[in-house]
């Protein structure tokens, strides 16, 4: 049978099903597309709300009592879509008369390779910001694997849609140890993207070797910075995401990503409320050096619906940065789908050129635009993507660090 020239819809539909299965961190986190701008497009910076989930308080009695939380309180956050990735294809008409898997295989899957290691690699940004994390030396184990699948669990994490990244050297701990647990269920299969290991331990597990690792500046360890603050709680429902925690008496640099606790401030559960008799841990936001205003997250809230903390940072208690200083460590992850977001917007589709499509597949949308460069007499193709992504609740993450 003779081949019949493809389309620029069927060039860009073939696009996305080979980004999707080269995709293994974004495809199991919350995915949204907003076909609010299907007619017009999306333009870099447009802006979409989500909102947190509701917490309450509960107390005994038949009295409401102040401040137990009885009303709803919404809170929400933006999630801006201000990233557009793009790949520049060429290929002649004659190109166009393969068959979709010979053109796939040439143009299309290579192409795709370099958009899924760059868009995983944007996204994975936001492991900066989660503050569970697991010290496992020099190797990872499966008992660590399990002491942050407890990190999950204590913050209330469902036991449905848990994955597990393990960067390339992770992998090679850990897999023969897990080799006897993963099973090849159909429902895995039909699911298939690059990486995929196996299901153990309750979650999927995958290898990449995108997951950026983590320097720590010249303070690690025993730290001598001191609390230079008394409050209530340092977070509000305002702000259900960072702080700004004062501190003195230290002078070494810290860098973004640095996990720290704070002496006297255990982890509560999300329920209960009660302590669970572990140091709450926070991370950084921004470098910083010397005393002053540390940007960390999660923000520490003590009373109220929202209480993550058994108590405030008080005045001159210690930190205590995980890790040695001056030390590059690896990370793995593992989340509940939850944990965050990646958002996807429609591109405008330009007029007067060669030919444009926009498609849409799992929540991801694609443009491709091919038009004619009359000077040089060549026939340019462009595949763009735009999308954000944003922390939801990173309680729902567990950083695995090794060095």
């Amino acid at each position: 049978m003779a081949n019949v020239n493809l389309t620029i819809d069927d060039i860009t539909r073939e696009s996305l099903r080979v980004l999707h299965q080269k995709l293994n961190f974004i495809p199991n986190i919350t995915t949204g597309y907003d076909d609010s701008f299907a007619q017009e497009g999306a333009k870099i910076g447009n802006t979409l709300r989500i909102r947190h989930p509701i917490q309450y308080s509960s107390a005994t009695g038949a009295t409401i009592a102040t401040g137990t939380g009885a009303d709803s309180i919404q809170s929400q956050t933006t999630l801006t879509v201000s990233t557009q990735r793009h790949v520049p294809m060429r290929f002649t008409s004659n190109e166009l008369t393969m068959d979709i898997d010979e053109f796939s295989k040439r143009h299309v899957e290579p192409a795709m390779a370099i958009m899924a290691a760059k868009m995983e690699s944007d996204a994975y940004n936001m492991v900066d910001e989660v503050a569970n994390t697991v010290s496992a030396g020099t190797a990872v184990s499966f008992g660590e694997i399990l002491q942050g699948r407890k990190f999950l669990r204590d913050n209330a994490a469902p036991t449905s849609d848990n994955c597990a990244i393990l960067d390339s050297q992770a992998s090679v701990d850990v897999v023969d140890a897990l080799k006897g647990l993963f099973q090849d269920s159909s429902g895995i299969a039909k699911q298939y993207r690059e990486g995929m290991m196996g299901r153990a331990a309750g979650f999927d597990f995958y290898e990449s070797s995108t997951i950026p690792s983590h320097t720590t500046g010249t303070e690690g360890g025993g730290s001598a910075y001191l609390c230079n603050q008394v409050a209530a709680q340092v977070g509000s429902t305002t702000n259900l995401t960072s702080m700004s925690l004062i501190v003195d008496t230290g002078t070494k640099t810290v860098t973004e990503g640095s996990v720290f606790t704070i002496e006297d401030v255990y982890d509560v559960h999300p329920e209960t409320k009660a302590s669970t008799g572990v140091l709450k841990q926070f991370t950084v936001l921004a470098d910083f050096t010397g005393a002053g205003t540390i940007t960390c997250a999660p923000a520490l809230i003590a009373t109220g619906p929202y209480q993550n903390a058994s108590a405030s940072a008080a005045n001159n208690k210690k930190l205590t940065f995980i890790g040695a200083a001056s030390t590059a460590y690896n990370r793995s992850l593992l989340f509940n789908k939850g944990f965050a977001v990646f958002g996807s917007a429609d591109l405008v589709l330009p007029k007067g050129t060669h030919m444009a499509s926009r498609q849409v597949y799992d929540d991801i949308s694609m443009r491709l635009v091919q038009d004619y460069d009359v000077v040089k007499d060549r026939m340019y193709t462009r595949i763009d993507t735009l999308y954000g992504y944003k922390v939801l609740r990173p309680q729902l993450a567990c950083v695995i660090k090794h060095t």
